[in-house]
């Protein structure tokens, strides 16, 4: 296993990392990447053993629900880096699983790289959505056939790959790039159904960041996206070879969509698992600033928090159904139902704006007008700002002004505004999660029930 320096040492491999049209060859001096990369290392600490065969004990396939249930809490504390490796591997196991039959020559390759990734304790993010071109046209058909990833030479000792793939969390700060296709593909885009493990410094890969993180703010009015802002990236594969052994799908369009099934599942329930605590931290700052403000007695600010109650608790029963209806793969690895993880994440995106919106109401203009934290340093200007911005009974004004601030960070900023995003967009969109919902959904049975309603024989 890895200490955290040794991850930070790891880094410096010759990546082509930039930022702000810039290349970044030390992290530490670029705060967006320097922040996200420390808390990566602390993670490397947290689950470091020195044990010769030792591994990350939090990158564990489960084998039953109860484990399953056991690792959203653990899920919640993972930095971001941890997390989508977790990802990434389950997404692979799930995936070998369901393409085994007729596609047996992968397994052992997918096999070996799990045993591989988890021995050198190694860091993975996944690469799904492709640039796209025009979204009407499928890939074969664009006019720029690099539009979607696709393989432009095969050789005997593997391929060349080139394409781009967008929204990649954490890519710049991971070790290997897992490159999927990013939907269902049909006879004559074999070329565009590769799913392979590229290393980030490998040749030919250019990495492209963009973050939340505050820069040149007092990060004291950041109170949470200066502690855990973390990069996404466009990855750009200019023909970039990959050798056999990194290669788990090629040319095999009908498996081509399994990949991103597989990991939207993963990535759903993680996702899902964070709308429930986000859900109820909105609960809590709504709360905690009505009562700030004097006005959590009064009936139309009860009702909103008693609306992001009941929005909070209606998602946390849709995690537990979700882990309760889990299933098994052949080789007795459990994951999460699939209906209830999309809908849950589903009634969680929709549903956002609208509890944003109750914490605004509740909250007021300060939201966005409250004085800056560093204000409070200046002594000509700290007695008038915690007399003005407090509201009696106990409540001083830098109290009230942390409030603001913390409201405005998560959902009023650029925080709020990346949140606004990828409860949207994380997980495939929408669209994706309805059309799961809609396979899965029992609607024979309540064809059934209807009839039987209507007095009407089944038919």
């Amino acid at each position: 296993m890895l200490t955290g320096q040794q991850y930070k040492d790891s880094l410096k491999d010759g990546r082509k990392v930039y930022f702000e049209g810039r290349l970044i060859e030390d992290f530490a001096t670029e705060p967006g990447l320097a922040v996200p990369m420390e808390r990566a290392a602390e993670g490397y600490d947290k689950y470091f053993s020195a044990e010769p065969d030792a591994r990350n004990p939090v990158i564990t396939a489960p084998r039953s629900a109860e484990e399953l249930r056991d690792k959203i809490p653990e899920l919640l504390e993972m930095d971001l880096l941890l997390n989508v490796t977790y990802q990434s591997i389950m997404t692979l196991i799930v995936a070998a699983s369901r393409i085994e039959a007729a596609a047996p020559q992968f397994i052992p390759r997918i096999h070996a790289y799990i045993e591989q990734a988890l021995r050198d304790d190694i860091r993975i993010t996944e690469c799904i959505t492709d640039a796209k071109g025009n979204r009407a046209k499928a890939p074969a058909a664009q006019d720029d056939p690099d539009a979607y990833v696709r393989v432009v030479e095969r050789r005997e000792d593997g391929v060349v790959i080139r394409g781009a793939k967008m929204h990649i969390s954490a890519a710049a700060l991971g070790h290997d790039l897992m490159i999927m296709p990013t939907k269902t593909m049909k006879p004559g885009e074999e070329d565009y159904a590769i799913a392979c493990a590229v290393p980030v410094n490998a040749p030919g890969v250019h990495i492209t960041n963009t973050t939340y993180h505050p820069t040149d703010r007092d990060e004291r009015d950041f109170p949470v996206s200066s502690r855990i802002s973390v990069p996404d990236s466009m990855c750009i594969f200019d023909d970039v070879f990959v050798p056999n052994e990194r290669i788990f799908l090629d040319g095999q369009v009908e498996h081509a969509a399994v990949f991103a099934h597989s990991l939207g599942l993963w990535e759903r329930l993680g996702g899902t698992a964070f709308m429930v605590e986000q859900a109820d931290e909105l609960v809590g700052l709504a709360s905690l600033i009505a009562e700030a403000n004097g006005t959590h007695k009064i009936s139309h600010i009860r009702e909103k928090i008693d609306e992001m109650i009941i929005h909070a608790t209606l998602l946390r029963a849709g995690l537990e159904a979700a882990l309760m209806h889990a299933h098994s793969t052949s080789e007795g690895y459990f994951y999460p139902d699939d209906m209830y993880t999309n809908v849950t994440k589903y009634q969680g995106a929709t549903q956002f704006n609208t509890m944003v919106r109750h914490l605004h109401d509740i909250a007021g203009g300060a939201v966005l007008t409250a004085p800056s934290m560093s204000d409070f340093d200046n002594d000509t200007l700290k007695p008038f700002l915690e007399k003005y911005m407090a509201t009696g009974s106990g409540v001083g004004g830098e109290y009230r002004t942390k409030l603001f601030h913390a409201i405005r960070d998560t959902t009023a900023d650029a925080y709020g505004g990346w949140h606004q995003v990828t409860n949207i967009q994380s997980g495939g969109g929408l669209f994706a999660q309805r059309l799961v919902t809609r396979r899965h959904y029992d609607i024979d049975r309540a064809r059934r029930l209807g009839l039987r309603a209507a007095g009407l024989p089944a038919s």
